[in-house]
């Protein structure tokens, strides 16, 4: 495993970041748990959510429609992102190809988007899956933004390379 020991926050490189967290627990946790979400709500929406949406009331029927899809926008945005990183830890793909905006999480205003009104009459699996996959977004969109930004890191982002660097093995920088 590469570390990053010595090396001042300021002075490491977003795609050093990038090809390091590639090659995390951190990442292989998040991207098991981005793919076991996939497979869960293709699960759902194969099987007991079209039965369950098939007994709703016209009004939730199409909350449901545009909810499962923003589900299902939101979860392929997470899936693409998790296996260009993939790509960068089996040295497939270099941390520059993977900054490119096609390589970057995507949909941002589709994904973020409002929950409908009718959110409480929809089935509790489908709000669940809606629930986890905001949160799994949210914290996808702050690794790429913190890994691709290319942007000179402000105090939080400076906390957050710190503990990326010492996640990754390295010494807490001075």
């Amino acid at each position: 495993m590469r570390t990053m020991t010595q090396v001042p926050v300021s002075s490491v490189t977003p795609f050093a970041n990038a090809q390091a967290f590639a090659a995390s627990e951190v990442f292989r946790k998040t991207f098991a748990e981005g793919m076991a979400m996939v497979e869960e709500t293709a699960t759902y929406l194969d099987g007991r959510g079209r039965q369950e949406s098939r007994a709703l009331p016209s009004k939730a029927a199409l909350a449901y429609a545009g909810e499962s899809m923003r589900l299902t926008t939101r979860l392929m945005q997470i899936a693409s992102w998790l296996l260009v990183q993939r790509a960068v830890s089996e040295g497939e793909m270099t941390p520059e190809e993977a900054s490119r905006e096609k390589y970057r999480l995507g949909a941002r205003e589709i994904c973020r988007g409002r929950r409908t009104e009718a959110a409480d009459v929809l089935p509790q699996k489908l709000n669940d899956l809606l629930e986890r996959s905001a949160t799994l977004y949210e914290r996808v969109e702050r690794l790429d933004t913190l890994l691709y930004a290319g942007e000179p890191a402000d105090a939080g982002v400076q906390t957050q390379m710190s503990r990326l660097q010492m996640a990754f093995g390295g010494s807490k920088p001075e």
